[in-house]
This record gives C-alpha cells, sequence and structure tokens, in this order.
C-alpha cells in the first residue's frame, strides 16, 4: 500500500511537472496596432500540443472569430477582431481539462501620421547594399552561437564576411554626399543555415533581423538615421522560399504548407503566366521548385501570414518600400491580394517585383494596368528592367564595332510603349545576381561614363549597385562566382590597409568616376526634366544616338557617341528638338556647346546638354 501511494505521489508529481513546463514559444506577428483599415487580425501560436488547447480572450472591443488547429499539434492559429479595441495589453487564455496557460498580447496605437513612410518614385535613385560585403561597424556579431555552424573568413568568396548595419549607418554620410537618395539592402531576416546564407535569401524567422547583422533596434535606428537625411529604405522581402532551419520546416504544419514540385529540378519558365501552349506540368514545375523550400501562398493561412508580416514591417520599422524576390514563382491571386492589402494601408507606398524576363513585353505583362494582361490585374505598382541590364554591358563596353552598337539601345526602348506606368520601371545596369557592369578592371571610363548616364537621363527609376561608383568589376563565371559580384569594399573592416570611402584611399580613376556619378546625382535630384518629362529620341547617326527630355518648356538633349572614332554630326535632323537653340550647357564640364551646322563629338564622348 505505501508503495502504491508513493508511486500515485510521483504521478502527480511528474505529471505537474509536465503541466508547468508547458508554454507558449511565440505568438505572431510579436505584437500588432488598432486602428488598421483590415479589422482582421491572424495569430500563429507556437507551442507542444498548443492545438489541444481552447483558447479565451476577455478584452473589450477583441473577439475571437475562430480557432484553426493544422496537423501539426504545435501550432494553433486564432483570428480576431479587433475593428472595436483600443490599444492596451490583452491575456489569451489556453486551457485544457483543468490546465491553463495564458499569454500576454499587445495592441499598439498606430501612428496617425503617415509622412515617414514616402515610397519611392522616378525622382529617387536607389542604391543596393549587400550588408555582409559594405562594412564591418560591430566586430563582437561577427561570431555568435546558432543553430548553424559558420566562420567569418573573408578569404572564401562564398563565405560570410561580416558586414552589418552599424556598418551602413556609419557611412551613411558618404551616401548620402554621393547623392543617392534611397537605400535598398538585400533580406536582413534571420538566416539561420549552413554557411549562414550571408546574402539572406533564405529566411528561418521572419520577425527578427539576423543577429550577425544587429538587432530589431538597430534596424529602426538605421532607417531613422537615413529618413533624416531624407533618403528612404526599400526592404527585401522573400515570399516564395524560406531556409531549412525555420520553424515550419523542422515541424510542418501540414502537408500543404509547401509545394511540391512535379519534377526533382525546377525551371525557370516564367513565359507560362502568358504562354497559349503552356503545359500544366511545365507550369507546375516553375511555380512549385527551382529555390529550395516553396511555400504554399495559396494555402490561406500561409497567405495571411505574409501579407501581415509585410504590414507588420511597415507599420513597425517605417520602410518606404518592398522589393519582393522571384515574385512570379509565388502564388499569383495570393500576390495580387497582397498588393491590394498594403496599398489599402499605405496608399503612398511602393512595391517592386523581381521580374526577371529576358523580352520587355514579358515584364510589362506583370505591372499594374497592364493591357497585355487579360486576366485579374496584378496590382504590382513596379517592375524590373532586366532587359536593359541584360544589353547594356555589351553595348557601352564594346570596342570592336566601328560605330558601335547603340541602335540596340534606341531599339530596346522602343519598346516602352508597353509600360502602362514607365516611371515606374526600375532601371540598372547590374545587381548582386548579374554580372558586374564592368566585366574587367577598365583601361578608361567611357563605357562607365555613358553606361551611367544613360541610365540617370532616361524615363523610370534607377538603380545603382554598391561599388559600381567606386568600379567595381567582375563575373560570375570566374572562379568564386557571386562572389566576384560581391565584393567587400575596402576601408569597411577594422584593419583594410585600403578605404575606399575616402577620396586618398582611391585611385585616381576610381576619384574621376566617384565624381562624375556624385555630379550626375546630384544634377538629378529634384529635376523634373528628368523624373517627369517626355523623350523623344533618334535612330542613331553615325554610331551617334541623340535624345531629349522635355518638361514646361525646358529641355535636356543627350548625346552619346557610340564609334570608336570623331563623329561630325550634322545638326539639321535634330531641328525638331533644339527649337531654334543654337547653344547648350554640358552639365559635367559646365563647357558650353555651339549647335550650328555640325557638331565634333569625340570617340565614345557623352554630353548631357541643358539648353
Amino acid at each position: 500500500m505505501r508503495n502504491k501511494s508513493i508511486l500515485y505521489i510521483l504521478i502527480v508529481l511528474f505529471a505537474g511537472a509536465s503541466v508547468e513546463a508547458r508554454q507558449i514559444d511565440r505568438i505572431e506577428p510579436l505584437f500588432w496596432w488598432s486602428g488598421m483599415k483590415n479589422p482582421e487580425l491572424q495569430l500563429m501560436v507556437y507551442g507542444e500540443e498548443i492545438a489541444y488547447y481552447k483558447p479565451s480572450i476577455d478584452y473589450p472591443g477583441v473577439y475571437l472569430k475562430s480557432s484553426v488547429a493544422v496537423e501539426s499539434p504545435n501550432y494553433l492559429i486564432l483570428y480576431l477582431d479587433i475593428s472595436e479595441a483600443e490599444p492596451g495589453n490583452f491575456d489569451i487564455t489556453f486551457s485544457r481539462n483543468q490546465e491553463k496557460i495564458s499569454y500576454t498580447y499587445e495592441l499598439k496605437q498606430r501612428k496617425d501620421s503617415m509622412t515617414d513612410i514616402r515610397g519611392y518614385d522616378s525622382s529617387d535613385v536607389l542604391y543596393l547594399i549587400m550588408p555582409d560585403r559594405f562594412a564591418n561597424g560591430d566586430t563582437t556579431n561577427d561570431q555568435l552561437p546558432m543553430t548553424a555552424e559558420y566562420t567569418v573568413d573573408r578569404t572564401r568568396p562564398g563565405a560570410r564576411h561580416g558586414g552589418d548595419l552599424l556598418g551602413i549607418e556609419q557611412h551613411l554620410d558618404y551616401l548620402e554626399e554621393l547623392g543617392v537618395t534611397a537605400i535598398w539592402l538585400n533580406p536582413v531576416l534571420e538566416n539561420d543555415g549552413r554557411g549562414g546564407f550571408y546574402h539572406g535569401y533564405f529566411a528561418t524567422d521572419m520577425y527578427s533581423i539576423d543577429r550577425r547583422l544587429g538587432s530589431n533596434e538597430d534596424y529602426l535606428r538605421l532607417i531613422d538615421k537615413t529618413h533624416k537625411r531624407g533618403m528612404k529604405v526599400v526592404m527585401d522581402m522573400i515570399f516564395n522560399h524560406i531556409g531549412a532551419n525555420h520553424p515550419w520546416v523542422l515541424d510542418k504544419p501540414a502537408r500543404d504548407w509547401f509545394n511540391v514540385s512535379p519534377s526533382q529540378r525546377g525551371n525557370h519558365a516564367k513565359e507560362i503566366f502568358y504562354d497559349n501552349y503552356a503545359s500544366r506540368y511545365d507550369s507546375d514545375v516553375m511555380k512549385y521548385a527551382g529555390f529550395g523550400i516553396d511555400l504554399n501562398q495559396a494555402n490561406p493561412h500561409v497567405a495571411t501570414y505574409l501579407i501581415q508580416n509585410s504590414i507588420w514591417w511597415i507599420e513597425y520599422a517605417r520602410i518606404d518600400a518592398i522589393r519582393q524576390d522571384t515574385y512570379p514563382y509565388a502564388d499569383y491571386d495570393m500576390m495580387r491580394e497582397w498588393n491590394i492589402r498594403i496599398m489599402e494601408e499605405y496608399p503612398q507606398f511602393n512595391i517592386v517585383g523581381e521580374i526577371w524576363t529576358e523580352y520587355t513585353i514579358g515584364t510589362a505583362w506583370w505591372q499594374k494596368g497592364s493591357k497585355l494582361n487579360s486576366g485579374k490585374d496584378t496590382e504590382l505598382k513596379s517592375v524590373m528592367d532586366f532587359t536593359l541590364m541584360s544589353i547594356a554591358s555589351e553595348i557601352f563596353n564594346n570596342k570592336s564595332a566601328p560605330n558601335g552598337r547603340l541602335q540596340k539601345l534606341y531599339t530596346h526602348m522602343c519598346y516602352d510603349f508597353v509600360y502602362p506606368d514607365i516611371q515606374n520601371v526600375l532601371r540598372f545596369l547590374e545587381n548582386h545576381d548579374t554580372d558586374r557592369f564592368l566585366r574587367e578592371k577598365p583601361a578608361d571610363l567611357h563605357a562607365y561614363k555613358q553606361g551611367l548616364a544613360f541610365l540617370l537621363t532616361i524615363p523610370g527609376t534607377p538603380q545603382l549597385y554598391y561599388g559600381q561608383e567606386l568600379l567595381m568589376y567582375g563575373t560570375k563565371s570566374a572562379p568564386g562566382g557571386d562572389g566576384n559580384i560581391r565584393l567587400d569594399v575596402p576601408g569597411g573592416w577594422p584593419g583594410d590597409t585600403e578605404n575606399w570611402f575616402t577620396p586618398e584611399g582611391r585611385s585616381a580613376m576610381q576619384n574621376e568616376a566617384w565624381n562624375y556619378l556624385q555630379t550626375l546625382l546630384r544634377w538629378r535630384k529634384n529635376n523634373k526634366i528628368i523624373s517627369e518629362g517626355t523623350m523623344i529620341h533618334f535612330q542613331p547617326n553615325q554610331g551617334v544616338y541623340v535624345y531629349e527630355r522635355y518638361l514646361n518648356g525646358q529641355s535636356i538633349i543627350v548625346i552619346l557617341n557610340g564609334a570608336n572614332q570623331e563623329v561630325n554630326l550634322p545638326l539639321s535632323r535634330y531641328n525638331e528638338i533644339l527649337r531654334g537653340k543654337t547653344k547648350g550647357t554640358d552639365i559635367i564640364t559646365n563647357r558650353v556647346i555651339p549647335l550650328e551646322g555640325e557638331l565634333k563629338i569625340n570617340a565614345k564622348e557623352v554630353l548631357i546638354l541643358e539648353m
């Protein structure tokens, strides 16, 4: 009898220990705001066997609409109506038999003013930064214990190098002086995976900044300081895929939480969306594979989670825009709803989707208002001109064709008519996924100057890639792969023997390139002729491409000589844009250029003339 009593006591004690150990591991979003236009709030609850518990809420204005258990017992999804809720903390009680678990959740007051969330537009110039490769401001976060083992090793192109948010913050003076108006950072969310995923594209926590880059507070401080300089911040997001150490992967909520491809390998045939002959098999392979662990955005719980995550970061961090990675690979209807929901809450916001196609018409199909798309409008405000990127280096760096190849550039611009909103086309010569515009170390600055002059004077929104101003060069095909196009900026790390952030640390050619770009950027800033004006261009003559930007009686004429020799250019064919004017002032050199009879223009010269 005595042994039975002891056994009973032990059972009770162990049961009590088990009950006491139960807890809510996490609820996402971490907090929310009252006053949102959409009154429904999804809460994703994480906790061991939490699906067996019944939730209840007793707080004025907060109503529990439904509680959804998925296949894994370790998740519970709550849907609340907070349309009448005031800001404050409230308890969510989870009950099972006699056991109760309580979790305090916070509703914050939404800010009345949204003047600090401005979006970007064609008056801006975006500057893309890979945080791990820009500057290391805090060496204490280089080696942090996380799930995955990794090392900081700057000798290995594919390893983590230690750049962080503080490094960017410490160089805001540099960026402001250069003249860019917005910074776009490659993803900064936690990427706790093999090798550390320095590029950031395999998130393992969608509500936390990667600790090796900094903290959530560091991110907010960087944005605040950037805003105080009149500059904007674009956040890179990925809805299509997540990292292998994400909790959803380690404990799958449901079988339909992820997509499964009918093929072991993916394809990237984004044309299937407008291909009249596309097979279902090829369509599914494209949409359900290619980037590792593929989220199923068609699952309504996944969709709501992702939409709320974006809104959370906008409201919390006050970002100005989102760049969405691998846009066509995510579910079409869900992405459409995402755009609508965000723009309802933040009408001034901007979203640009990575639509990587080789053809302008394919890119334009994705932009909001496209007449090419006969189905439901994508509602996507901005798209990326990968076509220009794919041809620009070969055109501007070409030295073999006597008259150059600017005709190809002219032809590319002819297809701008397919875009419903040309000003919201993001244009660039290089980015973190492509070969550098300069494939090899330049012997001169002809291609550099012409390429940037063109990029910064055509319709659309230009984007630069860090190091472009410093003549960084390289290709992905060389040993080191992507590391060749993602180099560290010398001077960004303690102990660097060179410092490219200062004129003294740069070569004479680098300083000439830097000063040239700075002059262009400062001139372009607040220049409505460039950001809003119309364009007239002429077919290249003797290798010389001439076009005008025009607004309210004011004119800027750009002249690019793609030829390898000096050209005497007859000007009579340009009377349409000269309008009787006989001279213009080059904005780079301040030279007054006579425009009568013939214009002598040097080989590979570029002129940007204010008329």
